[in-house]
């Protein structure tokens, strides 16, 4: 009886809106800050992968291909977790999980923004960047999104590789070809992933709960999470200093990998030690700026270094 209760205002909610679609409704599928996220790391990439400033080439088109693939992998993340979305608070307006747009159009949508990121990239940048991020796409909107987030509490850790994949891909727009120094920007981002998730994990295990996902706080407990949240921040702050190790970067990229991982691994012992939901968001926001934050040391080094 109370799941027909619930179910009667979502589909009065969708014969009244559908009528009231708008432009910005597609674009909230595509997760636009994520993407926004995404290519900047992308950027980043680029400007990483050779002296001096790549071509304007290469940098709107490889881009705006990455954007659309990107995009394309987050409408289905819409679809797939549209009953999720309906559960969980900060997500259950969303177009799909209100009904103002059906599965089916979201599908369609998805697919076109796709095949022409595709053709972006195969025929204004190279094939390389184009099938690896098709990969990416596949990976997060199949493998994660379809399997490994309902599957396992380590849903983030084996899927974060997706995520990681933009520097790579800037990478490979401008010269090419994978090389080491690309990985390892890749990898910093992989050991980031889950802290930075689990942080925000905490903050939400109701509701993850109520949704069914297992996440590692809501199938092990808090203590255990934060317990790997300091263990990861711990091997992020080592993968931080790889670059340095390796001789991408000089002494103004140590002293701030140094510097911002030494502030998360703060955050990191005072969440172990308070048990706090607050201490636990303000982590995850720490998070997003210390990867910015990282990453622009990186530049800065490189340009005055080059």
């Amino acid at each position: 009886m109370s799941e027909q209760v619930e179910v009667l205002p979502t589909q009065a909610i969708a014969s009244d809106s559908r009528t009231a679609i708008s432009w910005r409704d597609y674009l909230e599928l595509t997760k636009p800050r994520v993407v926004a996220l995404m290519i900047l790391t992308s950027v980043i990439g680029m400007l990483l992968a050779a002296p001096g400033v790549p071509g304007w080439g290469v940098l709107v088109w490889g881009n705006l291909g990455i954007a659309l693939l990107a995009g394309a992998a987050a409408v289905v993340n819409h679809v797939v977790d549209q009953k999720i979305d309906t559960v969980m608070a900060r997500t259950r307006k969303r177009p799909v999980a209100t009904g103002k747009i059906a599965p089916v159009d979201a599908i369609v949508f998805a697919t076109l923004l796709a095949c022409v990121g595709m053709a972006v990239l195969m025929w204004q940048v190279n094939h390389l960047t184009a099938w690896l991020t098709l990969a990416s796409l596949v990976g997060y909107a199949g493998v994660y999104t379809l399997f490994l987030k309902r599957a396992t509490p380590q849903n983030i850790t084996i899927g974060g590789l997706a995520g990681a994949m933009p520097p790579l891909l800037g990478w490979t727009a401008v010269t090419g070809q994978v090389e080491g120094h690309a990985l390892l920007l890749v990898l910093i981002i992989f050991a980031w992933t889950p802290p930075h998730f689990w942080a925000l994990a905490i903050h939400r295990k109701e509701e993850y709960a109520k949704a069914g996902i297992p996440m590692l706080p809501v199938t092990h407990g808090n203590k255990f999470t934060e317990l790997h949240i300091l263990l990861y921040t711990l091997m992020l702050l080592a993968v931080s200093l790889l670059p340095f190790v390796t001789g991408m970067s000089g002494g103004i990229y140590l002293v701030g990998a140094l510097a911002l991982g030494l502030r998360f691994l703060q955050y990191a012992v005072r969440l172990l030690k308070g048990d706090d939901r607050r201490v636990a968001l303000n982590t995850f926001k720490y998070s997003i700026t210390y990867l910015m934050a990282l990453f622009v040391v990186l530049l800065v080094d490189h340009f005055i270094f080059f």
